[in-house]
């Protein structure tokens, strides 16, 4: 075993997991009998992911509460600005390019079981009943939004009560969660190869051909906005070179969101990674869970162009401002999709409901959406998981260029 724990050691992670990319693509083309045996690591990893996630932003965020100064700046409304802006302006590249590449779909898919949320007005009261959820029920479900309220409110209350020895022990408790989670990043190499064989065995391009054009524009948005929209955003605040915090953010991020398809997984790779920007815990224990939840630009692209495909196979008109409204209610219903694989798709009946389409006609546009979900997802999720990371450190060295601190140097994480 030495020479291999030698390689694990030596050799960088985001070189390991391209290896396990590698190895995954030729198994599935070349060795599909093995499919079954090499995508239960993929399993087991995303579960793993899942599984310590919850307990994880619980622990830190509870922990980042009880240890908070009385003058600390945890500098959360910049970050939720971000996420907001982001998020919105991500609609309207999304709606613009559908302006420009117009889409129409085959709507002959069979009525689906999928029961979406009838209106905005029910994504808000699902959000609402989230923050009071039962606490464990919360963990138990993987309820971030309850989970960050439960977490705040008893770290604030024990903030005002606890010895110091008992802060040591919350202290304590984080760092092995931590060390816990740093256990579970290390198997992605091999977790990343099993879901690599498994997505390319199951549906390989022939699933995908007939909706190429309706892919290049989702992916093209999701590039445009990753590359160009969030950039801008990014110089605008700090005034430096945005890309190599992007492209970091794209790099150390949104390959593992890319491949487990859940901004909720991707929450203690995000984690790891703010921690090596060297960004203030305080802050990033709680807006990258809260990011995982409401920051969602990729779903927001998803909603709007699915939706207006809808209207374009229908033959309905869409005027600038009814554009506009929607970009709106793409905005807030993706702050109210679920941060799993394909939590994006049961928001678009709320946009399509915008135009007058039936739900059962949006039901089939959401049949369409998880027909091409296994690329569509992934870039979504990888735009969507990235995002949390680079807001999150923009609004922090934003402050930093403000008091003449922030160095280039700082825009590149740490290595591990």
């Amino acid at each position: 075993m030495n020479p291999l724990v030698t390689f694990v050691k030596k050799v960088p992670l985001i070189e390991q997991i391209a290896i396990g990319l590698v190895i995954g693509i030729m198994l599935a083309v070349f060795v599909p009998s093995a499919v079954p045996f090499v995508s239960i690591f993929g399993d087991l990893f995303v579960s793993a992911l899942k599984g310590v996630a919850p307990v994880l932003v619980f622990i830190l965020v509870m922990n980042a509460m009880t240890q908070r100064k009385s003058d600390g700046d945890t500098n959360m409304k910049p970050i939720v600005t971000l996420y907001v802006l982001g998020t919105f302006a991500a609609s309207l590249v999304g709606v613009t390019l559908s302006f420009l590449f117009p889409v129409t779909l085959q709507l002959s898919i069979g009525n689906s079981e999928i029961n979406p949320p009838s209106g905005i007005a029910q994504v808000l009261h699902t959000l609402i009943m989230n923050v009071v959820d039962n606490p464990v029920n919360a963990l138990l479900r993987a309820n971030y939004i309850g989970i960050l309220a439960w977490a705040v409110i008893i770290g604030l209350a024990m903030h005002s009560v606890a010895k110091e020895e008992t802060k040591k022990v919350f202290d304590d408790l984080s760092k092995g969660i931590t060390i816990v989670v740093s256990w579970v990043i290390r198997f992605a190499p091999l977790g990343i190869m099993g879901l690599v064989t498994q997505s390319i065995s199951a549906s390989g391009l022939s699933a995908l051909l007939s909706y190429l054009k309706l892919l290049g524009v989702l992916i093209a948005s999701y590039a445009l906005v990753a590359l160009v929209m969030n950039p801008i955003i990014v110089f605008a605040k700090i005034h430096r070179n945005p890309y190599p915090l992007v492209f970091a953010t794209i790099r150390e991020s949104g390959i593992y969101a890319f491949f487990t398809r859940s901004s909720a997984a991707n929450i203690p790779v995000n984690l790891s990674l703010c921690k090596r920007l060297g960004l203030n815990p305080d802050t990033y224990t709680i807006s990258i869970p809260l990011g995982a939840t409401i920051n969602m630009a990729g779903a927001s692209i998803t909603i709007s162009v699915l939706a207006l495909a809808a209207a374009n196979t229908l033959g309905i008109q869409v005027d600038l401002l009814t554009a506009l409204l929607l970009c709106l209610i793409s905005t807030v219903g993706a702050c109210g999709a679920s941060g799993v694989a394909g939590g994006s798709l049961l928001l678009i009946p709320v946009a399509c409901a915008s135009f007058g389409i039936s739900n059962d006609l949006a039901m089939q546009v959401v049949g369409v959406g998880f027909i091409i979900s296994v690329l569509e997802d992934a870039c979504e999720t990888a735009l969507n998981s990235s995002s949390d990371v680079l807001f999150t450190a923009t609004a922090e060295f934003a402050e930093r260029a403000k008091r003449g601190e922030l160095k280039a140097g700082d825009l590149v994480p740490s290595k591990d």
